[in-house]
């Protein structure tokens, strides 16, 4: 199933949507054509669990058309936010999880060249979250080095407490695209939320698909460009920790739960790993595109 969240129109709130062929569906309206109890957000959506997810996509199988024209717009007027607008927790991100980044992070960013043995964790607060079309704001004052990693982004879907890798899968209610924004010149004593936690350094979206359609997130080709120019050529069988790995991690000593937002790290590519060194500024436009998740675009305005 494909979700968004959406506005109808500049002023209107923020609902939750399917999207089918090309109208997007406003949820809990569709619902009660059909004697269903759906919320109007995805986190609420998320809350009731994967029966609910079961219920509705066999529901859309009988779609008819007359519940279509009472409760959808067609998907060219929507406005897509962020999946999830404002999420509950930091969102936890993964760093140096290809072995490619590892080394051109290495060379530049005086990280160590040695593959890690765990999974590298840190946190973006949940004012870094934008959406599509939404404007990454560059502080020229506080940085001049902001570059871009594009990622795939997992949700979960239910509370993950010491969760094996074998059945983490099964805790995930789906993935969309994230670009975790950093400010390279940011770092603090190695620390880095300083960096990568600045308002607007999580541009996600513009949609989430469930995992009963997503079954498989090992083999999805990540690109990035900016402005055009093709800068990320990846993909998440690279990964050296994968989605199960970084769930038992995490939930090992963390315990998540339904709506909690991983970013699973970034190929290489990056500005700050290429030579000469590139970082974007306002009027750079940057893009990431992920296999069966569509693209993010978003554009970089001065703060």
């Amino acid at each position: 199933m494909k979700l968004a969240s959406f506005r109808s129109s500049i002023e209107s709130e923020i609902r939750l949507g399917i999207i089918v062929d090309d109208v997007i569906i406003d949820m809990e309206s569709w619902g009660i054509e059909h004697d269903l109890d759906l919320p109007s957000t995805m986190l609420e959506f998320i809350d009731l669990g994967p029966a609910a997810v079961k219920a509705v996509s066999e529901t859309l199988k009988n779609i008819d058309a007359r519940s279509l024209v009472a409760t959808s717009i067609p998907l060219s007027s929507a406005i897509i936010t962020a999946p999830i607008p404002a999420p509950r927790k930091n969102i936890f991100g993964i760093g140096l999880n290809y072995t490619e980044h590892v080394a051109e992070s290495a060379r530049t960013l005086d990280t160590s060249k040695e593959l890690p043995q765990q999974c590298v964790i840190f946190s973006k607060p949940p004012t870094t979250v934008i959406g599509p079309g939404d404007s990454i704001k560059h502080n020229d004052q506080v940085t001049k080095q902001m570059d871009w990693e594009g990622e795939l982004a997992v949700i979960m879907g239910k509370k993950a407490t010491h969760v094996s890798k074998e059945n983490a899968l099964d805790y995930v209610f789906g993935y969309t695209i994230i670009n975790d924004i950093s400010a390279r010149d940011c770092r603090r004593s190695g620390q880095w939320i300083v960096s990568k936690g600045q308002d607007t350094f999580a541009p996600m979206g513009p949609y989430v698909i469930t995992t009963d359609e997503l079954t498989d997130p090992h083999n999805l080709q990540i690109i990035t460009k900016v402005n055009g120019v093709e800068k990320q050529n990846g993909n998440t069988k690279f990964m050296l920790f994968n989605v199960n790995d970084i769930i038992e991690d995490i939930s090992e000593v963390i315990s998540l739960e339904a709506g909690d937002i991983i970013a699973t790290g970034t190929p290489a590519g990056v500005g700050a790993g290429r030579e000469p060194q590139e970082f974007m500024w306002p009027g750079d436009v940057v893009e990431i595109t992920i296999d069966k998740l569509g693209t993010l675009k978003n554009y970089i305005v001065k703060a």
